[in-house]
């Protein structure tokens, strides 16, 4: 005998061994491994992601799954247009989280039957771009540059910039119209923004200026407020200055008289360069102002008395180190008309009225106004008829109307020149080095000023009102969007949208060579936009201006320039509504979403509702989804100096180091967009990747699980009616509606971290943990054809079906994947061919989920007392256990008692709806009283529920593994149990 056979004996009881003996043959015990019904499936536990997601791309390019779809779709169209990215350097995260983003919400859309039609794109002008081919060239060369040839440069620079990211996009998996995207730099593209420009000249909407604007130095142009930032830690040298009073106001001149002589007004600023620029000081009519007596021994130079704020004269007595003694108090209104000498340049200038920016915060109350450096000083010195005085070149140097100032630079040398001839004048009060937020470039990263320069605007405030009714007409997701743009489209000044760049749309206007008057209207517009659409905006620097002309202004006896300035970029974006939404035929205006972060609410979103407006008096988009920005797990900004930074394609692919940096593939990186409150700004980082892909293998294995216990189904043939089914597939069947019917809402309602949330729950709770936990017993061990396991395997291929369509949005590959590996056929090549989840309404039965979910925790509970036996060794497995329980509630016990048969059930809908095959052990005993259990070494007592675990009766099947007292009563097979036996026979 062989050893095992010994051991098969010996674990015989002695009726057991008295049969076989008297048999007279000893035999060697059976193996019924063939008998069981073990998973197959070719769908890998590994998704081994860098190599199967682009044969998945291939898969989907090949079958044109995304053309046929974008076409024939039952459904209404859907058109998220997408924001253009800029054509400059490598993708990073943020990029990613917005096209996945996107790409999820259109894939619903397309699960939903509707035809989406997305048309990524790029924004190819504009300075960054200059700067990256100026610094590319050698000195010599950029002294040889002509416009033209930088044009060529710039253009060869974006389109390859549009090509390597247009490869990473792809990788993420998202889909779209990739051979025909638009570029602002396109002729078609070009020739629409100048019509969307032309437009609004003709409603007068456009206008030549001498106005502060915000001027880089660096960069040599104007920049829209989109094109600032406004980076912590920047100090200034700012300063408290005086300047002497010279004449006073009808209203105070009795007040003020006996003062006069030794009268200073007191102002504090930031900026000291801008006070050569001063041509007034400001003060709020509604604030209380005060003489100020200075201390004898404090007293500086010619100023025994100075004007402030009453509220801020204690405050400034500490800040200013001098004693302040309050001698005479008046309104703010009464100082208007008052007068003041400069005390630098010899001249004299009003105190006038400001408005509400005038505080009593910080400073003095009283504000230096210098109307061509400051966008409050210009309304105010407009008001006045104050003359534009911006002492300032290009390069941010002061020119000769500086006076001994010129050629300093403004941010540089020249401020503190300033401070200087101020302390030699005896005006200056007190320097001191002051921390605020101030307007840098966002490309060059250095400081900008105002500047009063010739420029060209967009009149907001011709159409202000409208902007703001098309606002509110809009659904803005998070809903504070809708407050914070029109908060800023409310406070905006006009749009300054020239630019003294060479790469760009030029504004299309010539200018008469003798009063520099501009020449604009329809019919020049008109002719240069059918040239651009021509030729392009090369145009604009190849053709000489008779052939740029219309025929009717060759020869009228006047001679013209060509303008030489381009259009800001955000009027280049702003007008894809107009070159792509409203012109390709296949798309629809306005689009149903825009899709940005959450900065375009002062960018992108707000030039494409202005020009919009501008032009049709609405807003270009149905719906605005903003999202946040990704920092590191610690919350803080990504920095390459700080080695914080998550490269996507480093994600995706693995670094040099891949068990440093393991290639994850793109569904884990889709997996974490979908995980994220996308609201507010998302963290990512190593700890979180790992985490996603725990989650993401969760989720693959239970799909791997389902594929493998259906591979021999045929739902044609092998579905059982749903009436027929055991009370645990239809609560099963419950269950699976209320998960999908709140993934779909999800996926309406753009919450997406609620699917995370909802399908990992319900893959790891719902599926792996119970369902599936519960059913190897009736896949593995009924009988092939047999009810239990038709029965389980008809809820599989629901939850399956299900399951891989609502992760397709998400886990895009992941979800085509399974779909090619499911094992019966199907009508769709693709899964994005077979429409979203299907649930059928009388699956609903909450009286059904309601009973489950007590059962599922009587579960649980079992649960924790087994583990403690298991834990001692009591019990290895849990069908070495036989669990008895009190139940409390009567109407309970008895539902649970006729779930608790003393034999098998070999009927139709029944040998499933076991407490024993719930609760995974091999018999369950129920009590009456709970008593019993007092005395068990494991049991646990609620108030309404006692549990206790001992050995279970019996033998342990060879086959199934369940202990029954029935083993050995079959002499073919002695070693199984009697549902084996009936199983084997095709009856269980």
């Amino acid at each position: 005998m062989s050893p095992s056979g010994l051991t098969t004996v010996l674990r015989y009881n002695t009726n057991q061994l008295t049969r076989i003996i008297q048999d007279t043959v000893v035999t060697e015990a059976k193996s019924y491994k063939d008998s069981v019904n073990l998973p197959q499936t070719k769908f890998d536990m590994r998704a081994n992601a860098v190599k199967r997601e682009p044969e998945i791309q291939a898969f989907w390019a090949e079958q044109e799954i995304y053309q046929r779809l974008s076409q024939n779709n039952p459904g209404e169209l859907f058109i998220l247009h997408d924001g253009p990215p800029y054509a400059n350097g490598t993708l990073h995260i943020g990029h990613a989280l917005n096209k996945i983003l996107k790409d999820i919400i259109n894939r619903y859309q397309i699960l939903q039957g509707r035809k989406v039609r997305y048309v990524p794109g790029w924004d190819c002008h504009g300075l960054p771009i200059e700067l990256k081919v100026l610094q590319n060239m050698k000195a010599g060369e950029r002294e040889q540059l002509t416009p033209l040839t930088l044009r060529h440069k710039a253009r060869d620079f974006a389109l390859q910039a549009v090509e390597q990211q247009k490869t990473g996009f792809k990788r993420y998996g998202v889909w779209g119209d990739w051979e025909h995207p638009y570029l602002t730099l396109k002729p078609e593209y070009e020739a629409a923004q100048i019509g969307v420009f032309g437009k609004m000249v003709l409603e007068g909407y456009i206008y030549r200026g001498h106005k502060p604007v915000h001027w880089s130095p660096s960069s040599k142009t104007a920049l829209a407020e989109a094109e600032l930032e406004y980076p912590e830690g920047h100090i200034s040298r700012s300063l408290f200055a005086a300047f002497k009073l010279l004449t006073v106001s009808e209203p105070l001149r009795e007040l003020l008289t006996p003062f006069l002589s030794e009268l200073g007004v007191a102002i504090w600023t930031t900026t000291p360069w801008t006070i050569p620029g001063n041509l007034a000081v400001a003060v709020n009519p509604a604030l209380n102002y005060a003489v100020v007596e200075v201390g004898e021994s404090d007293k500086p130079v010619g100023f025994k008395y100075l004007i402030v704020a009453e509220d801020l004269a204690e405050q400034l007595s500490g800040t200013l180190g001098y004693s302040l003694t309050v001698k005479a108090t008046f309104k703010g209104q009464d100082l208007e008309n008052c007068t003041y000498k400069h005390p630098l340049f010899n001249r004299k200038s009003p105190i006038v009225i400001g408005g509400d920016y005038i505080t009593t915060e910080s400073g003095t109350g009283l504000v230096h106004t210098a109307p061509g450096h400051g966008q409050e000083d210009y309304i105010v010195g407009q008001k006045y008829g104050l003359p534009i005085l911006s002492p300032v070149d290009d390069q941010g140097n002061f020119t000769d109307e500086a006076g001994k100032f010129e050629g300093l630079n403004v941010l540089g040398e020249g401020n503190g020149a300033i401070i200087d001839a101020l302390t030699e004048v005896n005006s200056l009060l007190k320097e001191e080095p002051y921390q605020h937020k101030y307007p840098y470039d966002w490309r060059t990263k250095k400081p900008t000023i105002f500047r009063a320069t010739e420029q060209w605007f967009a009149s907001v405030e011709g159409f202000r009102d409208a902007a703001l009714k098309a606002i509110s007409e809009v659904k803005w997701i998070p809903a504070q969007g809708e407050n914070r743009i029109t908060s800023m489209v409310s406070d905006r000044s006009d749009w300054c949208i020239s630019r003294q760049r060479s790469w760009g749309v030029p504004i299309p206007v010539f200018y008469d060579e003798e009063t520099n008057e501009p020449l604009l209207n329809e019919t020049t517009i008109n002719h240069v936009q059918t040239i651009i659409a021509e030729r392009g905006s090369d145009a604009w620097w190849e053709l000489s201006i008779e052939e740029l002309l219309p025929p009717e202004y060759r020869n009228n006896g006047k001679n013209y320039r060509k303008g030489t300035d381009t259009m800001d970029v955000w009027f280049d974006s702003g007008s894809s509504w107009a070159a792509v939404a409203n012109q390709r035929p296949e798309l629809k205006y306005p689009a149903d979403m825009y899709l940005e972060g959450s900065d375009q609410h002062r960018g992108w979103f707000q030039s494409s509702l202005l020009t919009s407006v501008a032009n049709y008096g609405h807003a270009p988009y149905k719906t605005v989804l903003t999202h946040g920005f990704v920092l590191d797990e610690k919350g803080m900004k990504m920095s390459k100096s700080i080695g914080n930074v998550v490269d996507p394609a480093i994600v995706i692919e693995g670094g040099k180091n891949q068990q440093q940096e393991p290639p994850y593939g793109a569904d884990i990186l889709r997996l974490w967009v979908s995980s994220v409150d996308y609201s507010s700004d998302v963290p990512l980082g190593k700890n979180i990747l790992k985490q996603m892909a725990d989650v993401y293998r969760k989720i693959r294995n239970t799909a791997r699980f389902l594929l493998g216990n259906l591979h021999d189904f045929d739902p044609i043939k092998d579905t059982v009616k749903y009436e027929e089914l055991p009370e645990l597939d239809q609560y099963m069947l419950h269950r699976i509606t209320e998960v999908f019917t709140e993934v779909t809402e999800s996926f309406e309602s753009y919450q997406f971290f609620r699917f995370f949330q909802v399908i990992q729950n319900f893959c790891v709770v719902d599926l792996s943990n119970f369902y599936l936990d519960v059913a190897k017993d009736r896949l593995y061990i009924s009988g092939v054809d047999g009810f239990r396991r038709r029965s389980c395997q008809t809820v599989l291929a629901v939850a399956l079906e299900n399951l891989v369509k609502a992760i397709a949005p998400v886990l895009c590959h992941t979800a085509e994947d399974i779909w090619q590996n499911i094992p019966y056929s199907t009508p769709q090549t693709s899964v994005f061919e077979a429409g979203w989840v299907r649930l059928e309404k009388h699956w609903e039965k909450p009286e059904l989920g309601t009973l489950w979910q007590q059962l599922r925790q009587i579960r649980s509970d079992v649960n924790v007392v087994m583990e403690k036996a298991r834990q001692d060794k009591m019990i290895g497995a849990s069908l070495e256990a036989k669990v008895l329980l009190y139940i409390a509630d009567e109407d309970l016990r008895q539902q649970m008692q006729q779930m608790n048969p003393e034999t098998i059930e070999l009927k139709a809908n029944n040998g499933v709806d076991e407490l024993r095959y719930l609760l995974i052990c091999s018999q369950v005993e129920l009590l009456d009283t709970p008593e019993p259990l007092n005395g068990l070494q494991y049991n646990q007592q609620f108030e309404d529920l006692g549990i206790g675990v001992v050995k279970a009766d019996g033998e342990k099947c060879d086959r199934c593994w369940n202990y029954s007292v029935h083993v050995g009563e079959s002499k073919e097979d002695p070693t199984i149990c009697e549902r084996c036996i009936e199983a084997l026979a095709g009856t269980f």
